[in-house]
Parts: C-alpha cells; sequence; structure tokens
C-alpha cells in the first residue's frame, strides 16, 4: 500500500515569500549539481545534491526552502522529505530562475568554481 505521506502536496513559495522565510531564519537547501552552484546560488545556501540527499544530512530545528534551476528537482526532494516526516519544508517554486526575475540577490562564482 503506497504512504499517504508521500503524495501530500509540495507546499510551493514563490520567490518573495523564499526571500522573507530565509530572513527570518529558514536554511535554504539547494538540491543542483556543484557546478550549477559555484555559477550562481542564494547566498547561505548549503549544497546537498538530489541524488546524496539524505533526510539526516539536511539541517533540522528551524523552515528549509528547497531550491534547484527551475523548481522540478526541489520539489520532488520536498516531497523526499515530506514522506520522511519532515513537514517544514517548502519548494522555491521555479528555482533560482524565480528568485533571479525577482531581482533578488545570487552569490556567483562563476563556471568552474569549486565549493
Amino acid at each position: 500500500m503506497p504512504d499517504h505521506q508521500s503524495h501530500r502536496p509540495v507546499r510551493d513559495v514563490d520567490a518573495r515569500g523564499a526571500h522573507r522565510l530565509i530572513a527570518e531564519g529558514a536554511t535554504v537547501l539547494d538540491v543542483r549539481e556543484p557546478y550549477e552552484w559555484a555559477d550562481a546560488h542564494i547566498e547561505g545556501s548549503v549544497l546537498i545534491p538530489l541524488g546524496r540527499l539524505q533526510v539526516g544530512s539536511v539541517p533540522s530545528g528551524r523552515p528549509v526552502v528547497v531550491v534547484c534551476r527551475s523548481g522540478r528537482r526541489s520539489a520532488a526532494a520536498v516531497q523526499a522529505l515530506q514522506s520522511a516526516g519532515r513537514d517544514d519544508v517548502v519548494n522555491l517554486a521555479g528555482g533560482v530562475l524565480a528568485w533571479a526575475s525577482a531581482g533578488l540577490p545570487l552569490v556567483r562564482e562563476g563556471a568552474g568554481a569549486r565549493r
């Protein structure tokens, strides 16, 4: 029988809502690959590529805004975290692209930069 939690709708937040949550202390979890993160990321974000994501590696004790390039991988990450019992996670709808389109700041280290 399927786990009912795995089918809960992903809670999305737009770029301005994510910015507000982050200003209030939410953790930013970036699930992209290192080369994507190096190109542009939200300041203070924690990089854990989706393929290496484990619930125990995600900081706890405060809300988590999950981000990727467009919102698709981050939605999958939110679903996985919810299935593991985390109900304090939200998806940045539109990802880094939406964040940039809203005129919000990104840290740019350039292609090939290493973390």
